[in-house]
């Protein structure tokens, strides 16, 4: 299955783009996803284990599955108060 993932900040400066097509098979986790994204973008890789994951806007645990159509996105870690 094909995925649009949304990233943001520091992710998106790392590659220069704010979204990407990733291909995943159709049983993928959020764990998968990850994997594949420091794989296919290694700008990417050492920035993966810190960021937030979020699946149709709602923050996602690893084992999560990914559905067709999903919107995911990746946040990296943020500070304020």
């Amino acid at each position: 299955m094909r995925v649009n993932v949304l990233l943001f900040a520091s992710l998106r400066e790392a590659i220069g783009r704010s979204s990407i097509a990733l291909d995943l098979t159709d049983d993928a986790t959020v764990r998968a996803l990850i994997a594949t994204l420091g794989e296919t973008y290694p700008a990417l890789a050492p920035l993966l284990p810190s960021v937030k994951v979020a699946v149709n806007r709602g923050f996602a645990k690893l084992d999560q599955e990914i559905q067709p159509g999903d919107e995911v996105a990746l946040l990296p870690p943020f500070g304020g108060g």
